[in-house]
Order: structure tokens, then C-alpha cells, then sequence
């Protein structure tokens, strides 16, 4: 649905040339994004504000952005102000789950995960976030004690879950993640993938980037070998594996979290309280997995 007030704010923007047609792009659960054609071209308009709860900080998205479009992974930043971001518009299709775990997928997509761990930072410019996952975890749960979620019971569990994945994913190497691996954020024009949408982007383990890929995409236990190896270059031993598990089973109780926080906060009409209960039995089935390695 278009709304009005959006649609006036996205006219007002200094940059169009000549008439412009919107339209609403789907996709979204942290900002509202548009196509908008002018005389010369298409563009993405993404309208959004910092959402302090779930870390969500347009200074540091901005950053990301144009950092990754330096670094060859994301359509070039046109023009920014205050909860507007424009971006060039890119000929593509999104991926679904079902192509990211497709054959010869995962050859395409690791080396951009390995751009943007290796490279990104290169071209970043100014203060920039960490997203430290055991960090968003205990905020989570202490917004949702502040907001007397419906899930409160559990939440001493889960921080003592977080405590045990925490030391079990040690040590840790610090890469530039982008921390939102969804298939939705990589395109495919015909010729090359693409990586957008840098909402949660920040320092990280390249761990929680490798569980979250695995587990946003369902991916099987042979792909996630197979996804470790291309990514480090051999296969896994051990005790790789076992930091990686605990970082996926971190990723999903984020998840899980997350959704809980949205169920309380989110003005999009989103079934969160499904999405809530998704999560929760897919963290509690890899958090198993888990504790059998």
C-alpha cells in the first residue's frame, strides 16, 4: 500500500529530473522502500528511521552502503538525508532460500561474503558499529523484561544459553559482517550477485555471517561443510565445527529475539508471533545439534 505522506515526502527529494512515477517495493521489515523512475533513470528509495531497539542506526547503514558499493558489492548511494536513502536501481531477481542452497549457489555466494569480511572495511569512513550478537541477545532480553513481554518465563534461560554459547564460540577473529544474510539481500542480474541492505552491518565474527547464512536458507549439514571449506579454504576440524555451531545457535535465538522485540514494537503488518514460534523450534533444534558436537 502507498501512503500519501510517504509518497509526498519521496517528491520533495532535490534530485529528480523531470516527472516521477512510485512505486512500492516489498521486502522490508526495518524500512519502506520504493522504485522511482524519473527522465534519466530508476532508483530505490529506502525511507526508514534509527530503530534504537533492535540497534538499527541510519548513520552506520549509510556507511555500510556506500563502503560496499567501494567495494563492488552494492548499487551506488545517489542521495541521503534524514530517513532517506536513494539508491541506483539494479535489473535483477531476489534470491529465495531455495536458490541460495541450489546448485553452484554457494561458489557465488561465499566470495562476496568474503568481500565484504575482507574488503568493506577498507573503504569505510567515519564511527562505526560492532554487532556483537551476546551483546544484542541481553539487550533484547532486557527490553522485553522492561516491556513485560508474554515471553518473559523463558528469558533467564536463554542468557544462560547465550553465556554457554559465548565461551564455546571462542576465540574469535573480527571481520566487517554484513549480519543479515537473508536471500532476499542478494541479487542476481544475469551475470553477477549482488549484496544489499546493511541495516545490521558492523563488526562481528565471520561465524554469526557463515550461521545465519546456513540457517536463514535452510541449508543441509553437506552444504554447511561445503559453505566452511570454500570459505576457509580446507575442510573443517573439530573444533571449528564446534564454535559454528555455537554461533549459528546464537544466531537463531537472535533471531528469536528479535521477533519477540518486534512483536511489542513493529507497526508492520507482520505475523510476529508466528515468526516468533518458527524461530524458537529451529533455535532449539540447532542449539541440540549443538550440545551433541
Amino acid at each position: 500500500m502507498i501512503a500519501i505522506d510517504q509518497i509526498a515526502q519521496i517528491n520533495t527529494l532535490p534530485i529528480w529530473q523531470g516527472d516521477i512515477t512510485t512505486e512500492p517495493l516489498g521486502g522490508g521489515l526495518t524500512n519502506v522502500n520504493y522504485v522511482v523512475t524519473d527522465a534519466a533513470q530508476k532508483y530505490v528509495v529506502r525511507l526508514g528511521q534509527d530503530i534504537p531497539e533492535h540497534q538499527v542506526m541510519r548513520f552506520n547503514e549509510l556507511a555500510a552502503s556506500r563502503a560496499a558499493h567501494l567495494a563492488g558489492l552494492s548499487p551506488a548511494v545517489i542521495h541521503a538525508q534524514d530517513g532517506v536513502t536513494v539508491l541506483d536501481f539494479i535489473e535483477c531477481r531476489t534470491l529465495s532460500e531455495t536458490d541460495v542452497s541450489g546448485t553452484g549457489m554457494l561458489e557465488r555466494i561465499i566470495p562476496l561474503v568474503q568481500t565484504c569480511h575482507r574488503e568493506v572495511l577498507k573503504h569505510l569512513r567515519g564511527p562505526s558499529l560492532i554487532f556483537w550478537v551476546f551483546h544484542v541477545i541481553r539487550d533484547y532480553v532486557a527490553t522485553l523484561t522492561e516491556r513485560d513481554s508474554p515471553h518473559i518465563g523463558q528469558l533467564d534461560e536463554f542468557l544462560k544459553i547465550a553465556d554457554e554459547l559465548e565461551t564455546a564460540a571462542a576465540p574469535f577473529d573480527i571481520v566487517f559482517g554484513h549480519n543479515d544474510l537473508l536471500a532476499a539481500n542478494f541479487l542476481d542480474d544475469g551475470k553477477r550477485l549482488w549484496l544489499i541492505d546493511w541495516d545490521y552491518a558492523g563488526f562481528n565474527s565471520p561465524l554469526f555471517d557463515l550461521g545465519g547464512l546456513a540457517s536463514n536458507n535452510m541449508l543441509s549439514q553437506a552444504q554447511e561443510i561445503k559453505m566452511l571449506d570454500l570459505y576457509f579454504g580446507s575442510a573443517p576440524n573439530t573444533e571449528l565445527l564446534h564454535r559454528y555451531m555455537a554461533m549459528k545457535s546464537a544466531s537463531l535465538m537472535r533471531e528469536m529475539l528479535w521477533s519477540m522485540v518486534s512483536e511489542l514494537t513493529s507497526v508492520l503488518d507482520v505475523d510476529f508471533t508466528a515468526y516468533t514460534a518458527e524461530n524458537r523450534a529451529r533455535f532449539l533444534d540447532v542449539y541440540k545439534e549443538f550440545s551433541q558436537t
